[in-house]
């Protein structure tokens, strides 16, 4: 009766979870790829085009604290900038810069987790 019940119902959220963690597993496959991809092609830009000045600049969503947020772009923005100097960028024409929740690409209220806002731009001036 019952427990026939409760051991299929623990099957089901299982079988959810399972599937939930291949969903986020391609995810990041997916991000880690275009992640690289924005590198390699951010650094040939700069790269082959002698680029002067180079800017970093890491944002958030408004998920979190500000003073959480400032410093998570910090991270974000810092993480692009040495994958740049990994790629061959060269480091003194490179500033960074981080913005925190203060200027979302989508504007959203407060404490909303939005993935198009957790980003980090990249300036390249010749």
């Amino acid at each position: 009766g019952h427990r026939k019940y409760f051991d299929e119902a623990a099957a089901l959220r299982v079988a959810l979870l399972e599937q939930r963690i291949e969903q986020l597993t391609r995810e990041k496959e997916r991000l880690d790829y275009d992640r690289k991809l924005a590198w390699h092609y951010g650094s040939t830009y700069a790269k082959g085009g002698g680029a002067t000045r180079i800017v970093v600049t890491g944002h958030t969503d408004t998920s979190g604290s500000d003073a959480y947020n400032r410093r998570l772009s910090e991270r974000r923005a810092k993480a692009v900038a040495d994958g740049l100097v990994g790629m061959g960028v060269n480091a003194t024409a490179l500033a960074v810069d981080w913005k925190g929740e203060s200027a979302p690409a989508v504007a959203t209220g407060d404490g909303v987790k939005e993935p198009l806002n957790r980003r980090s731009t990249i300036s390249i001036n010749f």
